[in-house]
């Protein structure tokens, strides 16, 4: 593995074979994937929808049975590639960007999707990221997350080391043998409850065998009482 290797590399390169994972021949990870991908189509029906990390198109078309409208951004442009490759419902807007450095300036989203990427948010970054993907969602609207448990991962993937902020790094392998180094991080149900329940307000959490996800809304302000 070479040091230069980053989770943008990796993604780029796995582009083509990125949709491998929603359709493994498991039953009970297959039926998950499909109860989560039921969940967003009525999620999202009627409201204008912000994608983050979009990847290969697989939430967005959940997403865009339904919806009014549907904006998808990857830092990937071979996902986006994929995505576009897909036939959807809804219109749907796909943006090249940086998920830590969006190009909106305000609220304006009625839910923001956000598929098997914060697994990849170094912990130390976790404040800021909640910020991030809170700024374009509109006051009374939600964020919706999905991630994977370890028994998701199959046999392309081992684990290699811990950094100093507790972040744990794997071995992937892609089809063709090419190895990368990526900061995979995995929660149990306590875990998500604690970390999410400071800065949201908890709608639903599944954590199931494979899969867990996650409906937040954001917190009320609350005037202070007359003294």
């Amino acid at each position: 593995m070479k040091n230069r290797k980053t989770i943008v590399d990796y993604y780029r390169a796995r582009a083509p074979e990125y949709e491998q994972i929603y359709y493994r021949d498991v039953p009970k990870r297959r039926q998950e994937i499909a109860d989560h991908f039921e969940f967003v189509e009525k999620l999202a029906a009627g409201k204008s929808v912000l994608e983050l990390a979009c990847g290969s198109g697989y939430w967005t078309q959940a997403a865009a049975k339904n919806a009014k409208e549907v904006i998808a951004t990857d830092i990937a442009p071979e996902m986006i590639k994929e995505a576009q490759n897909k036939k959807y419902n809804s219109p749907v807007t796909f943006i090249n960007s940086d998920i830590h450095n969006l190009p909106f300036k305000k609220a304006e989203f009625d839910l923001i999707i956000i598929g098997f990427w914060f697994s990849h948010e170094p912990k130390q970054n976790y404040s800021r990221f909640f910020e991030i993907i809170q700024k374009p969602l509109k006051a009374d609207g939600q964020i919706w997350l999905i991630d994977n448990n370890p028994p998701a991962e199959g046999a392309k993937s081992d684990f290699l080391h811990s950094d100093e902020s507790g972040n744990n790094f794997k071995r992937r392998r892609l089809d063709d043998g090419e190895e990368f180094s990526i900061l995979k991080n995995y929660f149990t149900g306590n875990e998500l409850l604690d970390l999410f329940s400071k800065p949201f307000r908890i709608k639903q959490l599944t954590h199931d065998i494979y899969y867990w996800s996650v409906l937040l809304e954001q917190k009320k302000t609350e005037l202070p009482a007359d003294s």
